[in-house]
């Protein structure tokens, strides 16, 4: 039995490594991981790797920057040889970027069944490149492993089977708790005894001049009551610099490996972030977590979870930073099924239908 994984960004690698390691508990089958090079940071790319514990790439597609369509075409065109060639009984893709599209299309033309892990994921937001992600990648799987009971309704209400639903949890949990007692020995030095943790990368929030500028003269205004540390995505450092923005008393900082990230997530009075799957792991850490966007395709994570949604209301961002200070956070509880065996359960999933699959039409 040959399962392929692709993966084109890093989250997407913390979802699949726990999948692949659970996988090869099981002695029959044969693992391909497919690394499409969507984003790639050599230096930063293989310290994930091996923090996580998954070996090299068996492809790289090597298929670098460029426009959403300049990036999914190249995707198709060469992950296209490497399907024909594999012949795989099942591939497994992860999240919503522009490789985890491409390669279900790819797939579902060659009639190569497909697995979507985190689907049914919605902010119902279409000028969200990621929600067009979503969706297709959703409408061509074969088996769609939802994280939350929001994720099986959302489906069900486009018209997939629900014989093809699977919900298994949140695999980035699994990684998460695997990884989070390594985490918990970092030495944070040099960072403040109690601080804001800052993640920014979203367009809406970067690129426009005035939006970034607000955004960090609330950080730059709370910095005297609260240390502000802030991992600062290469786009975003690019825009602070073109804009000449001021950015005294933070504490910037190169882009962290998962582990000293999580550490410093863990440790955090509140993170600040546009990220998708920070607001999960700030939920099952039981951190508050202030999310910059109007919308989010994690809902669970406000009902239950840690999150509140400030969109661009720097008044509303200063309000609940206030709120925190003064220690009245926002208190959540984890989500069912976010226990770290997601990862067991879609490695089940998944050797089970493809063994249902071979009976029935034998290759």
């Amino acid at each position: 039995m040959h399962i392929l994984h692709v993966v084109g960004a890093r989250p997407n690698f913390m979802k699949a490594a726990p999948v692949m390691s659970a996988l090869r508990q099981r002695s029959n089958v044969v693992q391909t991981l497919v690394h499409t090079g969507q984003h790639y940071d050599k230096n930063m790319s293989d310290v994930f790797f091996e923090q996580l514990g998954i070996a090299s790439p068996d492809v790289n597609l090597e298929v670098g920057s460029g426009t959403h369509a300049q990036q999914a075409a190249e995707v198709m065109s060469r992950f296209e040889p490497v399907v024909v060639e594999k012949k795989p009984d099942l591939v497994l893709v992860y999240g919503d970027v522009n490789s985890t599209m491409a390669a279900a299309v790819v797939c579902s033309k060659l009639l190569i069944p497909v697995g979507h892990v985190e689907a049914g994921l919605r902010s119902f937001d279409r000028t969200m490149p990621e929600e067009i992600n979503r969706v297709i990648t959703d409408q061509l799987a074969d088996l769609l492993f939802t994280p939350s009971e929001d994720g099986d309704r959302n489906l069900c209400r486009e018209g997939v089977r629900p014989d093809k639903i699977y919900r298994v949890g949140n695999v980035m949990i699994d990684s998460l708790v695997r990884l989070l007692p390594e985490a918990m020995k970092f030495k944070a030095n040099g960072f403040p005894a109690r601080y804001a943790l800052v993640t920014l990368h979203r367009p809406s929030n970067v690129d426009d001049s005035q939006a970034l500028r607000r955004i960090l003269e609330c950080m730059v205004g709370v910095s005297s009551e609260l240390g502000v540390v802030f991992p600062v995505h290469p786009r975003t450092r690019q825009r602070i610099r073109e804009f000449g923005l001021e950015t005294t008393n933070l504490h910037l900082t190169e882009p962290m490996p998962y582990i000293e990230f999580l550490a410093l997530q863990a440790r955090a009075a509140v993170v600040i972030t546009d990220s998708g799957g920070i607001q999960e792991e700030t939920t099952y850490l039981g951190v508050p977590c202030l999310t910059l966007r109007h919308n989010t395709e994690r809902p669970i994570t406000e009902e239950l979870g840690t999150n509140i949604l400030v969109g661009d209301d720097t008044a509303r961002l200063r309000s609940e930073l206030s709120k925190i200070l003064a220690g009245n956070a926002k208190r959540g509880t984890v989500p069912p099924l976010w226990d770290g065996q997601a990862s067991q359960r879609i490695a089940d999933i998944s050797v089970q239908w493809v063994a249902s699959s071979r009976a029935v039409s034998p290759r």
